[in-house]
């Protein structure tokens, strides 16, 4: 399997640093039930996106990603996030403490960041680096108006550049979504233009098959051929067309209850030797946990059977393809 560089060294180095100046103790993980999930050679690694336990602290959201099974959490570290940018030196040293409490790896999270000149943004990677993790996803990218797409291509490229550079320094990897719609790399074929500038080490795409599925249709099998050497992390989910209030549009579905042929996707990961970490988005009816909220109209123990099932069917999912 592919093994992308990422500075381990300097990283374990900041994070000891980092334990020792903000007074965080190292928990002592006697129990085997709150022990680290560490995943088998030919096993998968999923972290539970956090944006579906918003309605928790940080202590019971780690504590139920841990009860249900996940290796970690990809945590929101965005505005409306569980970390807000401009409190990340404040609230990502609780949140990373509560997660190593119950087991899991603070390894991925999802940011607004793609524009390296602004000092926030940078603060946030500096912070995250500090504290151990490896992946973030960037902020999404649109074509203005008034820019040509080769224009704005080629801009995005130089920009990719420099935030790689800067990853590079931080020992973290980058990485940028597709997302269906009016977005950068909805059509998969934007983004290695993007990447071209790039050393394809700590810059790349967090492929999400939902999104690939709705913007390609039966295609997206070349555009996972096209883009699966710049893969660093990626988003599982599912959907089928309906119609809603009259229209046609992507309606979300439990994993294996749509359009996405996951049998199909995991066994072209296997051919393509792709083995990241994986995010697991659950979107459809959560009781308002699918979009994040802080209060919830479904019994959480509901949720969480929901979020078990998923989990579930990727691990199954993936044990059966060659």
């Amino acid at each position: 399997m592919r093994e992308d560089k990422k500075g381990i060294s300097r990283r374990n180095f900041a994070k000891k640093s980092a334990m020792a100046l903000a007074g965080i103790p190292l928990v002592h993980l006697d129990n085997g039930l709150l022990k680290p999930k560490l995943a088998a050679d030919d096993a998968i690694e999923v972290h539970l996106f956090s944006k579906h336990l918003q309605f928790l602290d940080y202590d019971d959201m780690s504590a139920a990603a841990a009860d249900i099974g996940f290796n970690g959490l990809d945590l929101t570290v965005r505005p409306k996030g569980h970390i807000l940018p401009e409190k990340v030196n404040e609230d990502l040293p609780a949140a990373v403490e509560a997660m190593k409490k119950f087991g899991l790896k603070p390894k991925m999270m999802t940011t607004n960041v793609w524009d390296i000149k602004d000092i926030d943004q940078q603060e946030v990677l500096k912070t995250a680096s500090t504290f151990g993790f490896e992946y973030y996803r960037t902020g999404w990218l649109s074509y203005p108006e008034d820019t040509s797409i080769d224009e704005s291509l080629i801009h995005y490229a130089n920009q990719a550049k420099i935030l790689e550079d800067f990853n590079k320094e931080l020992g973290l990897i980058g990485c940028y979504q597709n997302h269906a719609g009016n977005h950068v790399g909805a059509p998969i074929w934007d983004l290695p233009t993007i990447f071209s500038k790039t050393n394809n080490e700590f810059l790349g795409c967090q492929y999400d098959i939902r999104h690939a599925v709705v913007e390609g249709g039966k295609s997206w099998e070349l555009d996972l051929r096209r883009i699966h050497s710049y893969i660093k992390s990626i988003v599982v989910k599912d959907f089928k067309w309906g119609k809603k209030n009259g229209s046609w549009q992507p309606i979300n579905t439990p994993l294996g209850e749509g359009m996405v042929d996951f049998n199909r996707y995991f066994s072209l990961l296997k051919k393509y030797k792709v083995k990241v970490p994986i995010s697991l988005h659950l979107e459809y009816d959560l009781g308002g946990a699918e979009h994040g909220a802080k209060k919830i109209t479904m019994d959480k123990k509901e949720v969480f059977a929901k979020m078990k099932k998923d989990l579930t069917y990727i691990q199954e999912a993936w044990k059966k393809v060659e």
